[in-house]
């Protein structure tokens, strides 16, 4: 089983970026410009390595290879951009590893992608590429390239080398065990053996709501391979084990005028097997909340009042402030009852919001977060 720590470490002693593994200090793939230069890099790595997976590392700094991580980044769909515009598209896996020194709510993300050995091209337009391109790796470019296409394996025996060079051994699944007992000592750490093979450690904020228990802050890692699942302070979630699997139900709480629900949002279960695999499956499970269409109207014209004030720089009132605090939670319900154009408001005051003040900014993440999740499904 391959260390994922380990590996990204192998990766960045290739000091420059190659035709199998490619490093970013972030990507942003929420507009269309960030999506094509994704695809454009997957696409290349994968027709630059046929037989070999490539890597692409997330949150080192370009010019001294120092990792200083990115948030977590939970887009378990992204599978789903890699089909809808690519042909002959290649396995894509997004993984959130975490490093000792960096803070609990930064990883490195690392982009696995398994080829299928055929080209892989665009399949339609997208930004200023077109559909039918074709991009290779030249050296540390994905390029373009419409001549003497020729697939070629180059890097199975470097790839290979440093995959296995990044094997797991017990001496580093008991360290980190007890890395992740001793960081997380605050919240009631928890391990459990699965299948004799695999350790999975877990520590959260434990609360009670009406004989139900909810964790927030949760972090969860396999530690066999540095995978990660994270929740944040603004999450909520519920946690069940059996002896062939873990699962985690994600909550939102929704709702208007002080009366909130908890609402199931996504469901995500690692189940293990005897033949010392594991896969993780995530399913949405989430069914939008109903209002009354009179008081979103009110609430919707109060939002777009208050986002007016904020960029002329007005004086706000109590109201408007304690209005302002649910202002990302409400445009989503107004959303997701049908008024289409409050996702462009949210969208457009991005940075009144972030200049505002911290806890709006981070409400605001949250909000896109679940967005993004709904939007994909």
């Amino acid at each position: 089983m391959i260390n994922k720590r380990l590996l990204i470490k192998h990766l960045l002693a290739h000091n420059d970026e190659n035709s199998f593994y490619d490093k970013k200090r972030k990507i942003d793939i929420g507009y269309k410009e960030g999506k094509a230069k994704f695809l454009k890099h997957v696409c290349a790595l994968s027709n630059s390595n046929p037989k070999n997976n490539s890597y692409i590392v997330i949150g080192v700094e370009d010019t001294d290879n120092t990792i200083i991580g990115v948030d977590f980044f939970d887009d378990s769909k992204i599978q789903n951009l890699i089909n809808a515009y690519l042909t002959n598209p290649p396995i894509v896996q997004y993984e959130n590893i975490p490093f000792p020194h960096l803070p609990d709510d930064k990883v490195v993300g690392l982009v696995t992608i398994r080829p299928m050995e055929k080209l892989t091209s665009l399949r339609k337009n997208i930004w200023k590429y077109y559909g039918g391109a074709v991009f290779f790796r030249d050296g540390s470019i994905s390029m373009p390239k419409v001549f003497d296409i020729k697939v070629e394996d180059v890097n199975s025996s470097i790839v290979s080398a440093i995959e296995n060079h990044a094997q797991n051994n017990i001496e580093l699944t008991l360290n980190g065990v007890f890395d992740f007992m001793k960081k997380r000592e605050d919240y009631d750490p928890k391990y459990k053996v699965f299948k004799e093979y695999f350790v999975l450690c877990w520590a959260g904020q434990r609360k009670e709501v009406k004989d139900e228990i909810f964790f927030s802050r949760v972090d969860i890692e396999l530690i066999n391979e540095q995978k990660r699942l994270f929740y944040s302070a603004l999450d909520e979630v519920s946690i069940f084990h059996s002896d062939n699997e873990f699962k985690i139900i994600e909550y939102v709480k929704l709702g208007l005028h002080n009366t909130h629900k908890y609402y199931k949002l996504e469901e995500t279960v690692i189940h293990f097997e005897d033949n010392a695999k594991y896969s993780i499956d995530t399913e949405l499970i989430f069914e939008p909340p109903l209002f009354d269409k009179k008081v979103l109207h009110h609430i919707y014209n109060s939002n777009n009042a208050i986002i007016q004030r904020l960029k002329k720089g007005l004086h706000l009132s109590a109201n408007d402030k304690q209005d302002l605090i649910n202002l990302p939670a409400t445009y989503l319900i107004c959303y997701l009852n049908g008024f289409e154009e409050a996702l462009s408001k949210l969208l457009g005051a991005k940075s009144l919001i972030k200049n505002y003040n911290k806890p709006l900014y981070t409400s605001y993440k949250e909000t896109l977060r679940i967005l993004r999740k709904v939007k994909y499904n």
